[in-house]
């Protein structure tokens, strides 16, 4: 082919630019806890990397759904299932997802050349009107961005663009020192969408940055948790530097590995075992290494049921490893001695 025939300005389309989205799992595809409805507390997860979180007098679940818009397959679906017709100052319900501060180095906070970013989102639910996004940092000084946003058609899918510059509102907070995102593995931006909040935390202006933290939503903002009519149904989401663009679909394995780096499913079931090697150091007390996957944010969390030469079952806890190999303690009713052990559950958990 003549070189006259490339389209060079295909180069510098934004469709084919990667690694842009800052979200994991954007598009609702991965859910290694499960795909159907469950129960929302305070930090519940169902789809990876998003928190759902609950602290008021209704109830609601959260699943994976299969209505999503043109484009999509998959959306995550919170469904109210106990009203609270009145919150108290303190109470709310919001999902979120917790940015690793290392992969946020580029958008140079905390100095005079940060970035603008954008976060853009498909939305639908029964209950129309006002709702609110936020971004929260937490590094430093503390900072909480607002917006506003509207969905205007009940049960009808409708995208979302939000543009946050870092001085919105007049503010200087990201431009100096405190606005600064430490080099480290923690949280170094929550992106919340807001479902419904007390007094407590609705002083936010929209479209503004404030020095208080508190300031997840704003007075204009609907009780979405007010009616077990209400449904919210979100995917698509993505937070870009610069402007918005198309949404950058990823291959289901590369997302799933990003999101094993806060959590670990190993599917297993009474006929598929996960096999390692034991170090008995006594009849009552041995330990096993297990090789992740990937390498994990942080040493990982959570239970095993575990069984040695058939002679011993059980939930047992996991010892503090390192975010490579996780090491296993199995303790308790172990009887006689072994070299091996079989896992039939085993489930990690290293999120922010």
């Amino acid at each position: 082919m003549a070189l006259s025939k490339i389209l060079t300005s295909s180069v510098a389309d934004p469709v084919l630019q990667t690694n842009k989205n800052l979200i994991i799992n954007g598009a609702m595809q991965v859910a290694q806890r499960g795909t159907s409805a469950v129960s929302v507390g305070s930090g519940t997860y169902r789809l990876d990397r998003f928190s759902v979180n609950k602290s008021n007098d209704g109830a609601y679940t959260v699943e994976q759904s299969t209505d999503a818009p043109t484009g999509f397959t998959t959306s995550l679906k919170a469904q109210v299932t106990t009203a609270d017709t009145s919150l108290s100052a303190a109470q709310n319900a919001f999902i979120y997802q917790s940015i690793e501060a290392q992969n946020l180095q580029h958008l140079n906070y905390g100095t005079s050349d940060a970035l603008t970013v954008t976060l853009s989102f498909w939305v639908k639910s029964s209950k129309t009107g006002v709702y609110t996004a936020s971004l929260y940092k937490p590094d430093n000084t503390g900072y909480m961005f607002t917006q506003e946003y509207t969905i205007s058609s009940a049960n009808t899918w409708e995208k979302k663009t939000i543009t946050i510059t870092p001085t919105a509102g007049g503010t200087s907070f990201i431009t100096t020192s405190g606005g600064a995102i430490a080099n480290d593995n923690g949280s170094g931006i929550d992106v919340n969408f807001n479902l419904a909040f007390g007094s407590t935390f609705n002083g936010g202006t929209s479209g503004s940055w404030s020095s208080t933290t508190a300031d997840y939503s704003t007075t204009n903002a609907v009780n979405w948790m007010d009616s077990t009519s209400n449904n919210f149904y979100l995917t698509g989401v993505q937070l870009e530097i610069g402007d918005a663009t198309p949404f950058e679909h990823e291959d289901f394995g590369t997302t799933l590995a990003k999101c094993q780096r806060y959590f670990t499913d190993f599917l297993l079931s009474a006929n598929n075992y996960m096999w390692c090697c034991v170090i008995t150091n006594t009849n009552t007390y041995r330990r096993a290494s297990v090789t992740l996957p990937v390498q994990m944010r942080a040493s990982a969390t959570g239970t095993i049921a575990a069984y040695t030469n058939g002679s011993f079952g059980g939930s047992y806890p996991l010892l503090e490893g390192n975010n490579k190999v996780q090491e296993v303690n199995i303790a308790g009713d172990v009887t006689g001695t072994g070299d091996y052990a079989y896992f039939t559950k085993l489930q990690l958990d290293a999120e922010l």
